[in-house]
């Protein structure tokens, strides 16, 4: 299943997450930090889609009470609520 995600209070502006059998297959950042945001979503794949939510909730970015981690962890919450 493919999911589309619109973050808030970060830089960047959409979150795609492809994710079959509770397992992300693939994870695209659209604008944000463009190093950070690749090596999360390098490191999700492969990930069980509950342990990424897990290891990256609630991770704050200066103060901002959320971040693009956090955000993907939305989004994948969100994913799974809908398969």
């Amino acid at each position: 299943m493919k999911y589309n995600y619109t973050p808030y209070g970060v830089c960047s502006r959409n979150i795609a997450v492809e994710i079959e059998d509770g397992i992300i297959k693939d994870c695209k950042f659209t604008g944000g930090c463009n190093g950070n945001t690749t090596g999360v979503a390098a490191l999700v794949k492969g990930m069980k889609a509950e342990d990424a939510v897990k290891k990256l909730k609630g991770i704050d970015c200066n103060g901002r009470g959320t971040s693009c981690p956090d955000q993907l962890a939305i989004c994948i919450e969100e994913a799974l609520q809908r398969a």
